[in-house]
């Protein structure tokens, strides 16, 4: 079998991995080994006062939520996501919280944006490029949609770093590929987006990175495993039974105290040219 990323396939799956993915967005946006990651970088999206905020590939909305919910934030945000489900589970989550006059969420391509020129004041991607199948076009639409002296913002993992501490380091390696394989189409992305840029009409402004590690105790890779061994699983990329095993491995690590698991990500603060 072949793998397939399942956010960039949302539409094909069934019910329960949906609830699956669902549930791990919200979950991961809670976690504040991983949101503290989107902090860093939101001062760039509300520098405008009263601003347009656009996401490209904003899930549950989760992110563009946290957004909203910051008291130095007055505008508006609009969300864009291929998947019906997705944007059904942003529009319910924003009416939850009571922000809803202040977004907008609506399905679309995010090769082929659906608004104006020069539209927004920022637009960010937090996690999308890496399951894109080509980040390109993408990129283009996002330059094409921001307003002259605006911010695009790309967060995303380099999901080749995705390492998970095991006693066998050889079915940990094989694991780890598995999981990147199953889970991402462009698991190093990150790594080639310096030398894509200037072809994409946009300019760097500033960039970092960061290590997402938990040691000893696990939440956020945690929700990462359960939510994609399945994938692994179903995609066929090792002996059947073994990513099951291999996660009550990590179980008992984690029970244990003795777990560890690391992934590299980087921010990339640029502006259209």
């Amino acid at each position: 079998m072949v793998a397939r990323d399942p956010h960039r396939f949302a539409n094909e799956l069934d019910d329960t991995a949906i609830e699956r993915i669902i549930s791990r967005l919200e979950s991961r946006a809670r976690d504040e080994v991983f949101s503290r990651l989107f902090d860093k970088y939101v001062s760039y999206l509300e520098a405008v006062p009263g601003g347009k905020v656009l996401e490209v590939g904003c899930g549950t909305g989760a992110t563009s939520r946290r957004l909203l919910r910051r008291p130095a934030f007055s505008g508006k945000v609009t969300g864009v996501d291929h998947s019906p489900a997705f944007i059904e589970a942003a529009r319910h989550f924003v009416a939850q919280e009571g922000t809803a006059g202040r977004a907008t969420f609506v399905v679309g391509d995010a090769h082929d944006l659906q608004f104006a020129d020069h539209t927004f004041d920022a637009v960010f991607a937090h996690t999308l490029i890496s399951h894109v199948t080509d980040p390109r076009p993408v990129l283009r639409e996002m330059a094409r949609v921001t307003k002259p002296g605006g911010v695009v913002a790309v967060f995303d993992g380099d999901y080749s770093s995705l390492t998970y501490g095991h006693a066998d380091s050889g079915l940990g390696r094989t694991m780890d590929v598995a999981l990147a394989t199953a889970s991402f189409n462009n698991p190093r992305i990150m790594r080639d987006l310096p030398r894509l840029l200037p072809e994409l009409g946009l300019e760097l402004k500033m960039a970092w990175g960061d290590a997402v590690a938990e040691i000893g105790q696990a939440s956020y890779f945690r929700s990462f495993a359960e939510t994609y061994v399945p994938f692994v699983e179903k995609a066929g990329l090792l002996p059947e039974g073994t990513a099951r095993e291999w996660l009550a491995v990590q179980h008992k690590l984690m029970d244990d105290g003795t777990f560890f698991a690391c992934c590299n990500y980087f921010t990339y603060i640029m502006g259209p040219k």
